[in-house]
């Protein structure tokens, strides 16, 4: 005679994905949106949330309207545009110089060694972005270039008209800190590769 076995219930587990897809879209898109540094375009920003592009598009155009004050809650502080092909999140031109008070404040009087490296890219790159910047460095430079943003030692040139990558230049201010009256001035490097593996001359930047 056999014994009856009783086997137990095998509920299977919940993949990341199945959990994240309980949460709500607005919620999902949101956390993306706070975390890019350049224009994100709408079929990206639906691959990476997981859902249909109507879908995302809807979602954009209610939080457009809730953050700019049009829905039950207040105007904020930042707003959703569509810039180059892509979503990002700004802060309010209305506050434009508080942000850049608040952060001339904070930032240290000297840069890092990193920041250094990654502004002498941009200087003799321009006009470069931030993915082609971190794959000469080897790096992420997302919160290098930042940095630098708000030292006013680069500006935001122009977005590509497919990708909607910001591409990056210098500003008078570098110029002003270096004792230089054009980007031409600053002194020659060899060899400077399009995929920049071997590096600077070292003997140039001295």
């Amino acid at each position: 005679m056999t014994d009856d076995v009783t086997v137990a219930d095998e509920t299977p587990l919940e993949t990341p994905l199945e959990t994240t897809l309980e949460t709500p879209l607005a919620e999902r898109v949101e956390a993306i949106l706070l975390i890019i540094d350049e224009p994100i375009a709408l079929v990206a920003l639906a691959a990476a949330v997981h859902s249909p592009v109507p879908a995302v598009r809807q979602t954009l155009e209610s939080l457009v309207e809730d953050y700019d004050g049009r829905g039950s809650g207040p105007r904020r502080g930042f707003e959703l545009r569509e810039v180059g092909g892509g979503w990002r999140l700004y802060v309010r031109e209305d506050h434009d110089d508080l942000v850049a008070d608040f952060i001339g404040g904070q930032a240290p009087a000297r840069l890092s060694q990193a920041a250094l490296e990654t502004l002498a890219v941009i200087a003799y790159k321009q006009p470069v972005t931030r993915g082609q910047v971190a794959s000469i460095r080897a790096v992420n430079v997302d919160s290098v270039v930042r940095t630098l943003l708000a030292r006013g030692l680069i500006t935001e040139l122009f977005a590509d008209s497919e990708t909607g990558a910001i591409n990056y230049g210098t500003t008078d201010a570098l110029l002003e800190h270096l004792g230089i009256n054009s980007i031409d001035d600053l002194p020659p490097i060899s060899p400077l590769l399009d995929d920049g593996a071997d590096g600077f001359d070292e003997g140039a930047l001295r």
